[in-house]
């Protein structure tokens, strides 16, 4: 198999089916797509019924290529993560690992153009996040909820308005910056840097004054975010947590017990913004992003230091906190069902709190004189005894 079948393979899988965001090549599957998160399978020339293991090793080889620390990192960690681009129109973000004893590779297509606040349709909020000066702002979710792309718009927003230097911390880069007002230097790990710690290390001595940092994986990398932030940057980086409050205790999770009070303080001083999001299937096909949004105010500052109680959690504030463009995953949920934009049954899938966005969808149905209950033609019926029941 050569590298020009393989960019067949490739150009063949984006073709056959529409949105598509990932592409799959696993042994004993034909060729696969992701496309608006449902794996189909894909029909190429001659015809693939199973990938036989020699199929997908050789696809993943021709991908890595001749780098030496790739291959390093795929014999002794299991996996390794690379950039591919076939051409000039598509990009790729790549993970090449192994499972019982033959190769995996998934490719996660990557958009060429930068977004912009605009494009995206994104909230007001990320106009103000734009405008920070300084202090640690994250971006949280699982994989592939958009938040490399939410955090690219933003960089856009800065790169169109101030003439800063800005330095990126990728693994790997997926959004090419062009030079605008502000200076970007985008550094790739594995060819420009070992770890983010390191990384965020050097970028110190960078004189940058906003700072992306693709993930905070470690301890060591977060405590290096937070004093960057406390000497004057703007710090962006992203956790895989489902909500702002579940992000705050995840950070104080990695510290000891007797740590708490003092990384509780630094965290209260450093956190600006923190933006969780989830894809929700979007009616008519493709997906839209919900999203929970956390602005730091002084009740937010008091359940940082003191921590959640019964009666009072991060969601009550941000639920209350819309003066300070907050908003819950569930009001933000009961807006796209009002707009038409997605079911009742994906805003119950994708909610925080069931009770909570049940209330929420229950009005809006009301209001349209939609019937807000499964409960239809009960009476009363009369027993032997001349008793009533149902």
């Amino acid at each position: 198999m050569k590298q020009l079948e393989i960019n067949y393979w490739i150009s063949a899988m984006l073709e056959k089916h529409e949105r598509v965001s990932d592409l799959n090549v696993t042994v004993g599957k034909p060729l696969q797509v992701e496309s608006d998160g449902v794996l189909v399978p894909v029909e190429v020339q001659p015809p693939i019924r199973e990938l036989t293991p020699f199929q997908t090793e050789v696809f993943a080889l021709n991908l890595i290529g001749t780098n030496r620390r790739l291959l390093d990192d795929l014999l002794h960690k299991g996996s390794c993560d690379l950039s591919y681009s076939p051409n000039e129109t598509v990009r790729f973000r790549v993970n090449v690992f192994s499972q019982k004893g033959h190769f995996t590779t998934v490719l996660r297509k990557l958009e060429t153009k930068i977004p912009s606040i605009t494009d995206l349709n994104l909230p007001a909020a990320f106009s103000k996040i734009a405008a920070e000066r300084n202090g640690l702002i994250l971006f949280t979710g699982a994989t592939g909820t958009g938040k490399t792309t939410s955090m690219a718009a933003i960089l856009n927003q800065i790169n169109k308005e101030r003439a800063v230097h800005i330095v990126t911390l990728e693994d790997p880069i997926e959004y090419v910056h062009s030079h605008k007002k502000a200076t970007f230097n985008q550094r790739e790990m594995g060819d420009d840097f070992d770890t983010f710690a390191n990384g965020l290390r050097a970028s110190l001595r960078q004189a940058p004054k906003v700072i992306l940092v693709g993930e905070i994986r470690d301890r060591e990398t977060l405590e290096i975010a937070l004093t960057a932030a406390e000497t004057g940057h703007a710090v962006f980086s992203s956790l895989h947590t489902i909500d702002a409050g579940q992000t705050i205790n995840r950070i104080l999770g990695m510290f000891e017990h007797d740590e708490q009070p003092q990384i509780r303080n630094r965290l209260a001083d450093t956190i600006r913004w923190i933006v969780s999001q989830r894809l929700v299937p979007r009616i008519g096909g493709g997906r839209i992003a919900a999203m929970e949004i956390l602005c730091t105010s002084l009740r937010v500052t008091d359940l940082i230091l003191n921590g959640e109680s019964e009666d009072k959690t991060f969601y009550d504030i941000i639920k209350a906190g819309s003066a300070h463009s907050m908003r819950t995953f569930d009001q933000h949920l009961v807006k796209l069902f009002e707009q038409g934009l997605i079911t009742e049954e994906s805003a119950l899938i994708y909610s925080s709190h069931r009770s909570e966005i049940k209330r929420g969808l229950d009005t809006i149905k009301s209001a349209r004189g939609e019937s807000t209950t499964d409960i239809h033609e009960l009476s009363m019926q009369e027993d032997d005894k001349g008793r009533y029941g149902r």
